[in-house]
This record gives structure tokens, sequence and C-alpha cells, in this order.
């Protein structure tokens, strides 16, 4: 029996053409994690190119320590997209609702509670990865000020997720679009200063970020409560349920775990990196926010493949699970694919946008030429933890990453490292990852056990054509399916426009 609230904005998933619904969702997100990327690349450049090396090396040395510190509750964050979008599927309005309160409720008072730690354990933490000498002052000093912003990233990327699992995609990406604006302003007003602004060197690029998340995350409850049709009072995100709690701690704890692994994991490599000095760091870093672009794509799709997964799951269409794999490996696979070719082909024009120094440029095209080798399994292992994630069978995510990460590339990097190879074996070492979990992930996904792990049991509904399903069965597509990617790019710049009309109002990478 459906719930008598109804949601004024949002969009179904679970009816209507799977690619068009994947490229019109993944658009709107995609546009956001660049926003949300451009945070961190224009303090890059700010950083790299007017304060020095060594600076952007202290920015950059914080990543894994921040990663870190919020790996476990972005786990959450994922939970609160599954079980929103499985109520919103099986039109139960009302717990949707109070999933909605719940989640942003656990997450400010773990947001509270990182700050706290993260500014007191700093020191420790980035002596515990090794920061080079010359740079750890800076670094702390940076991550003094950035872990104040935990409260407002957590409250955005949660509301972020809210949205997404209500079908929204469009929101966010307003929201991170003003906050973006906001901060390319603040930056060189921060740095440098002006009028009663002190010059502030790194730090000031940490404030920059500070005040531009907390703008957003603003405008986003602000929506949640204005527009979602959901709640209508901001006391009413003010709740805490044990049951709604313990349902997304079962489904988000295995996925902070997971992110956890990563996080240690990437300490771990950051350990080993920073051995070779403050030039290689920095090269390693410029190509970093390269990756991290190039990435976006297959991120923004295994979002979308969670969002309708979720939805579909909720409503009894796990028949249309298998069309959305096919259709998100796919596009984020030939995607990623041709940003392989331009990362091979010019990756020192790409690293010198962020630093003009000869020795930082070499290192850094050394890095993407090994790295960009792993882009399309990694498009491809998303995708189909997407469906993991929507389902809210989040434990063999958990166990993959096990694999791939702490069984294979952390001991390859660690014996590489040591050999006549150097950093360049740390980069050989990193990039087989994708490719272990890109076979684990597919292996699991044809096993269909994650059919039975929905929050929401409905039956089956059947789909009026068949499809690909994860099993075994055979291979067949829906006949207004069979344009491939001529129709998916005008069915995408459409689609956005159309859907634009009724959620009139949208995603964020998984960490700020």
């Amino acid at each position: 029996m459906q719930d008598k609230m109804k949601p004024r904005s949002g969009r179904d998933f679970t009816t209507g053409s799977i690619p068009r619904h994947l490229v019109a969702f993944a658009t709107p997100m995609l546009i956001g994690n660049f926003l949300q990327a451009t945070y961190s690349t224009v303090d890059s450049i700010w950083v790299g190119r007017f304060i020095g090396p060594q600076a952007l090396a202290a920015v950059s040395v914080n990543g894994p320590v921040v990663f870190s510190l919020i790996a476990m509750v972005s786990g959450l964050t994922m939970a609160t997209t599954t079980v929103v979008s499985q109520y919103w599927g099986a039109r139960q309005y009302d717990r949707a609702s109070e999933a909605i309160a719940n989640s942003v409720t656990l997450l400010s008072l773990l947001g509270l509670a990182l700050a706290a730690i993260g500014y007191n354990l700093r020191w420790p933490l980035l002596r515990l990865i090794g920061a080079p000498h010359d740079i750890i002052d800076d670094a702390a000093a940076y991550l003094g000020v950035y872990t104040i912003g935990f409260l407002p990233m957590l409250v955005y990327n949660v509301t972020s997720s809210i949205l997404r699992g209500l079908g929204d995609s469009v929101s966010p990406m307003k929201f991170l679009g003003y906050a973006t604006v906001l901060n390319i302003v603040l930056d060189p007003l921060m740095i440098f200063g002006l009028g009663p602004i002190p010059a502030m060197g790194v730090v000031g690029t940490a404030w920059a970020t500070v005040i531009s998340q907390a703008f957003s995350a603003v405008l986003a409850l602000r929506h949640v409560v204005k527009r979602s049709g959901l709640v209508s009072e901001l006391r009413q995100l003010v709740r805490f349920d044990w049951e709604l709690t313990s349902l997304t701690v079962k489904i988000g704890l295995p996925a902070g775990a997971q992110q956890t692994l990563v996080s240690l994991g990437q300490m771990v490599i950051m350990s080993t990196v920073n051995k070779f000095g403050s030039i290689v760091v920095a090269g390693s870093a410029a190509g970093g926010r390269i990756e991290q672009y190039a990435f976006m794509p297959a991120m923004s799709l295994g979002l979308a493949v969670t969002a309708l997964t979720g939805q579909n799951l909720g409503a009894g269409r796990s028949d249309r699970v298998s069309q959305i794999v096919k259709w998100s490996v796919l596009i984020s696979c030939s995607t990623s694919a041709v940003l392989t070719i331009i990362a091979q082909a010019i990756p020192g024009a790409l690293i010198s946008i962020f630093n003009n120094n000869p020795e930082v440029i070499a290192e850094g095209v050394m890095y993407l030429r090994w790295i960009s080798l792993g882009f399309v399994p990694f498009s491809a292992m998303f995708a189909l933890n997407g469906v993991l994630r929507g389902a809210g069978d989040t434990l063999p995510s958990f166990f993959m990453t096990l694999a791939s990460l702490w069984l294979v590339r952390i001991p390859l990097v660690t014996v590489l490292s040591r050999t006549s190879l150097g950093v360049r074996g740390v980069w050989m070492g990193t990039v087989t990852g994708p490719f272990v979990s890109m076979v684990l992930g597919y292996v699991y996904y044809r096993s269909g056990r994650w059919k039975g792990r929905a929050v929401v049991s409905r039956p089956d509904v059947e789909e009026d054509s068949p499809g690909l399903h994860a099993g075994g069965e055979d291979d067949a597509l829906d006949e207004t399916e069979h344009l491939a990617l001529t129709l998916l790019n005008v069915e995408g710049s459409g689609g956005a426009c159309d859907e634009e009309t009724s959620c009139k109002s949208g995603s964020d990478g998984e960490v700020c």
C-alpha cells in the first residue's frame, strides 16, 4: 500500500529507456564531480604556480590522511542512497522521509566528532605517513583548518546522496557550481590577502574550501526542506531512529570499511612515495589531479547505477538491472578508453597545467603513463560495484578490495619500489588493482546473489522485453536500445533538459 506522502521532485527509474536514464542522470553528476574536483584543482594551481612545489606537496600529502578520517562514514552516505532509493521505488514515502532525517542527524554528529579527531591527531597522522620534513609544517597547518570543514562536507554529501536516491542529480550540481565559484573567488583573497583579510598562504586555500563547503551544505539542506516534499521544516531533519540507524550501518559499514581499506592502502603507498622526496610527491600530485578528472565519468555512471538499481529492486524490477549494467559498462569503458589515449599521448602538457618545474613534470608524466592503463578496468569495476551498492550487498565489495589492494597491489608496490625500478615500480604495482577488482566484481555479479539483499522486498514484476540477466541468461536488447552510442548522445542531451522541468532542480564524488 502506498503512502499518502508524495515527493514533489525526483525521477522514476523503474520504467522507460535505461540508457536514457543513465545518461540523463549521470550527466549532472559528472558536471557536479567536475565542479567538486575544481575545488582542489584551483587550490593546486594557485599553490603550485604561485607559492611553489613544496607548498603543492604540502596540500597533496594530506589527501590520504583526510580520506582515512572520513572513509568509514562515507559508507553511510552510500547506504543513504540505497535506503532512500529503495523506499522511493517501493512508494513507501513515509519511510523515505524518516530515513532522510535520520541520515542527516547521524552524519552531522559524526562530522563534529571527526573534526575534533582530525584536528587533534593531525601531527601524528602526518608523521605516520612519513610526510617530508620540508613540508610537514605547512601540511599540518593546512590540515588543521581543513578538518573544520568535515561537518559541512558530510552534511552536503549525505544530502546529495538523499537527492540521488530520489532521482535528482541536478540540484547538487547547482549547489556545487555556486560553491565552486565562491571558492575560485576566495582562493587568491585568502592566499595573498586583501584589505582586512591577511595573507595566509597555504592555509588560505583551506579556509576558502571550508567556507565554500559550508555554503553548499546550507543550500542543499534548504532545498530538501523547501522542494523535496518529504520534509517541510528544518527541525524535521533532527531525528535519531535506532532501527534506521542499524539498517544504514548494516549497509554502510562494509562500504565504509572498504573505503577505510583503500585509505589505509593509500597511506601505505604514499609513505612509500614520500621516501623519494618532495619533487616526486609534487609530480604524482599533479598526475593525481588528471587521474581524478579521468575517473569522473566512471564514478558518475557508477553512482547512477546505484540509484537505478535501488529503485528497480525496491519496485520489484530486478529484471532491468542486467541492462543497467550492460549500458553503464559500455558507456563508461568507451569514455575511459578515449581518456587513456589522451593521457598516453600528451601527459607533459597535462602535468604542466599544475606546475612548470621540469623535474616535477617528468615525474608526473611517468605517473600518468602508468596509472592511465587502469582507467578502463576501473570503469567496469565501478559499474559492477554500483549494482552491489544499490542492492545493499556491500560486504562482497569489502572482500574484493581486501584481495586486490592488500594481497596484490600493496605487496607489489612494496617489492617493486625496492628494486632498481624505484618509484616506477610503485606505479607499476598500483595499476594492477583495478584489473583484479574488475575480475572479482564480474564473477560475483554473475552469481546473482546480490538480488536477495534488497532492503524492501517486493515480488518481481515482469518487464515487457527480455534482457541480459545476471546468472547466465541469453543476451537480448530492447528494440529501442539498438541505436547504441548515437542514440545515447541524442537522448542524453535531451533527457536532462526534459527532466529538469519536473525535478527543477543534484552529486558529489565520495569525498571533497
